[in-house]
């Protein structure tokens, strides 16, 4: 077994709270380790943000995938520095972001502030930028709610940070 087949294999875990993404998808696996004499590989994870409800989820599916392909046992360290940025999304985590009907993060991180303007948000739906800031505060606190002046269609944009 090598750490090319395991990440193969985290190809296959989903992000249990938008079930489109991986966890590659997403870039919250920072790295697999495992040395050639080793017996136990290491996963080291990084949550999207410090109270992520579903990092527990995530570590679960993740020693159940590997453990579906006979590696057993399996380390998963989570590491909070430095902290998950939505620069780590890949560009198909965002394609697929969109695809499923949540508008993906607008720019980087370092250019956008939380709290600041909000960005012009492209309608996952329909492809319009007429669209207007509803709540900062969407479905999970990584996403703000907006409305499309277009296709009147409400939808879900996931904030960078």
């Amino acid at each position: 077994m090598s750490t090319e087949k395991i990440y193969e294999i985290l190809e296959t875990v989903c992000d249990p709270e938008i079930p489109v993404l991986t966890v590659l998808d997403m870039g919250v696996i920072r790295e697999v380790k495992w040395d050639e004499g080793s017996s136990q590989p290491e996963v080291v994870i990084t949550p999207t943000y410090s109270g992520c409800p579903a990092m527990h989820a995530i570590e679960v599916n993740i020693r159940a995938a590997l453990q579906e392909h006979g590696i057993d046992p399996v380390k998963i360290t989570t590491v909070l520095s430095p902290a998950w940025t939505t620069d780590w999304l890949t560009e198909s985590g965002k394609a697929k972001l969109k695809a499923y009907g949540i508008a993906p993060p607008v720019g980087s991180s370092d250019k956008n502030s939380l709290w600041g303007d909000a960005p012009e948000v492209e309608c996952p739906r329909c492809g319009s930028k007429n669209t207007k800031l509803v709540s900062q505060f969407g479905s999970t606190a990584c996403k703000s709610l907006y409305q499309c002046r277009e296709c009147l269609e409400p939808f879900d944009y996931f904030k960078c940070h």
